[in-house]
């Protein structure tokens, strides 16, 4: 492992921290969001040592900070990151001035309260991809539940308190289960270091357990079917920036928690569950597209097609080949820069027509042509158009489908088809469809390109350039890759029944 003298990852998780309680010495809104945006830029340029020091094509953890935290308890503050979650850390931070730009004359009421959620959330979320301890992971887990939910809660629509309600309850569900699976590892393990329990072989009805509760755990959040029913009512009713942190960031922690718990310590399990976890990923798939295609608002359309999106994602970590894993890792990454990107074209005509009903906003081709224009580059790169980053992902989970079994490449093609189908569907209205009346709408402004050419900027560089990418992240999936093929042949799954253990297990607590 990689250890470094100044804490690169510390500094990035407590800036913003620290800088959120700056907040308070501001008055006046403006103040607020001019503060806030600096705020986001210097974290940024904070994260260039994190750029300019990863070394390309190590497997190892790299800028690992690591020292005692509850010592009786093997506690520690142990921070690292590999080419997994490098691209999560990136993405995390890069979103965040993209959040202030967005809610700039959208929120108007306690906005110094949106703006600390804001960089509280960024704190939470950059610990989350780069704790290498089990207790800390949960901890920064747990701290971004709290901003998520006031974000939709006090700034979201009419129906706020359900879907901040509904939120709070899945995720807490979620969260419980994964508690119970950290103190199991503990248990076995004798650590809560990640890397440590890595290196540890466990036995098979311990991994089918621990996979389960985990695997609970991450669905909720990712969501797959049939999890899901929180997410469209949290995104429609959130905030524009609510809606992208939730799609760009937090739906990416449940995928990240399957490759970086799931697969290295319960690889076994792994193996044993991954028809399951095929067919769960295929059906949220096209459940999702399909459920997209019939919406009228073009939040919802864009939620569901979240679903649909992640499916590729999950689909491609269980089919345990490095392609299937590459294209998985793409799709978190793009996901979080189209859907992003989406979330926050549809803000910007909220702002004008306030509705987000497709039949209230026809014919925008023909008097906001830049508007359309990236909503139509979104759109191709949303549903996998060759030059695209989008594409890059999705043809590698399709090759490592067909790798793994023809069938399974051709459940995919349907939900590929009903992809371009909804967004094609929703553009062409859009674009070209009868406005009963004009409005007088203006165009996107300065402050609106700003925040729609970054995203673009890497719809093209990601889908025309990935060799960077794929240098980033292939160490560190080889590795694991290789890890679970070894691990899960060195367990024997036929000496252990799962469920008599459970039930002698119970027998023996009852005694």
């Amino acid at each position: 492992m990689q250890e470094v003298a100044y804490p690169i990852l510390t500094s990035l998780v407590l800036f913003p921290l620290v800088a959120a309680f700056g907040l308070f010495f501001f008055r006046g809104d403006s103040a607020v969001r001019i503060y806030t945006l600096i705020v986001s830029v210097i974290e940024l340029l904070l994260s260039i040592p994190l750029f300019m020091g990863f070394k390309l094509g190590s497997a190892e953890f790299q800028f690992v900070e690591r020292m005692n935290w509850v010592k009786q308890w093997g506690i520690e503050y142990y921070l690292g990151t590999d080419g997994i979650s490098f691209l999560m850390v990136v993405l995390t931070i890069a979103v965040l001035p993209l959040c202030v730009l967005c809610s700039w004359s959208y929120i108007k009421t306690r906005v110094k309260e949106f703006h600390f959620c804001l960089l509280f959330m960024t704190a939470a979320c950059v610990g989350v991809f780069t704790s290498l301890d089990l207790v800390l992971f949960y901890v920064f887990w747990e701290a971004m539940l709290i901003p998520m939910y006031l974000l939709i809660a006090v700034w979201g629509g009419p129906e706020r308190k359900y879907a901040s309600l509904k939120f709070f309850l899945y995720t807490l569900a979620g969260s419980a289960l994964l508690l119970v699976a950290i103190v199991a590892f503990r248990i076995a393990g004798g650590t809560f270091a990640i890397p440590e329990l890595m290196e540890k072989t466990f036995s098979f009805g311990f991994q089918f357990w621990a996979f389960l509760a985990l695997a609970l755990a991450f669905a909720i959040k990712v969501p797959m079917f049939p999890f899901h029913t929180w997410l469209p009512a949290a995104h429609v009713q959130a905030p524009t920036a609510g809606s992208v942190i939730l799609a760009s960031v937090l739906l990416k922690m449940g995928t990240y928690g399957f490759l970086r718990f799931n697969l290295p310590l319960t690889p076994a399990a792994s193996v044993y569950f991954a028809p399951m976890m095929i067919a769960i990923s295929v059906a949220s798939i096209i459940y999702g597209g399909a459920v997209a295609l019939g919406q009228n608002d073009i939040k919802k359309v864009i939620a569901y097609s979240s679903v649909s999106h992640m499916g590729f994602v999950t689909l491609g970590i269980f089919l345990f080949n490095l392609h299937g894993l590459e294209g998985a890792l793409f799709q978190m990454l793009n996901h979080g820069i189209v859907t992003g990107g989406l979330f926050m074209m549809i803000g910007a005509i909220y702002e004008r027509s306030h509705s987000r009903d497709i039949y209230d906003n026809l014919g925008l081709g023909k008097y906001m042509p830049a508007y359309m224009g990236f909503w139509g580059l979104f759109a191709l790169s949303s549903f996998g158009f060759p030059g695209t980053n989008s594409f890059v992902g999705e043809i590698l989970v399709f090759i490592g489908a067909f790798e793994q079994n023809p069938w399974i490449g051709a459940c995919l093609v349907p939900g590929a088809m009903i992809a371009a189908a909804y967004m094609l569907r929703i553009s062409l209205k859009l674009a070209w469809g009868r406005p009963s009346s004009w409005k007088g709408w203006k165009d996107l402004n300065l402050r609106e390109w700003t925040y729609l050419a970054i995203p673009a900027v890497f719809v093209f560089y990601i889908g025309l350039a990935p060799a960077l990418t794929f240098k980033v992240m292939d160490a560190s999936l080889i590795k694991l890759q290789n890890d679970v093929h070894t691990k899960s042949q060195a367990v024997s799954i036929d000496d252990e029944r799962p469920l008599d253990m459970a039930w002698n297990s119970i027998k023996n607590i009852v005694k």
